[in-house]
């Protein structure tokens, strides 16, 4: 499979999920997407300590940390399968 081919299922996953309502999803399906979605448009993650502590920005950035050893593509590919496995239902 070709990058554009990664490419363009990953914007159609996206796509799809713009229509999905928060209340809908589980909040831990909630951080995984938001976790793959990070590492595949921004890579890597940085932990930066804030002065404004916030406990839901806490929990996103630990489910992005822990799946930054991702590589872009995989982070692609997993962001597509939950968006999959959800339509699906």
């Amino acid at each position: 499979m070709t990058n554009k081919d990664l490419d363009t299922r990953f914007e159609e996953a996206v796509e799809a999920a713009m229509k999905m309502t928060q209340a809908s999803l589980p909040q831990d399906v909630q951080l995984r997407l938001y976790a793959f979605y990070k590492q595949a448009t921004f890579g890597t993650a940085v932990s930066n300590q804030s002065e404004n502590f916030d406990l839901r920005n806490a929990f996103k950035i630990n489910a992005w940390l822990q799946i930054s050893h991702l590589s872009i593509e995989e982070a692609k590919e997993n962001y597509i399968e939950i968006i999959n496995s959800l339509i699906s239902k």
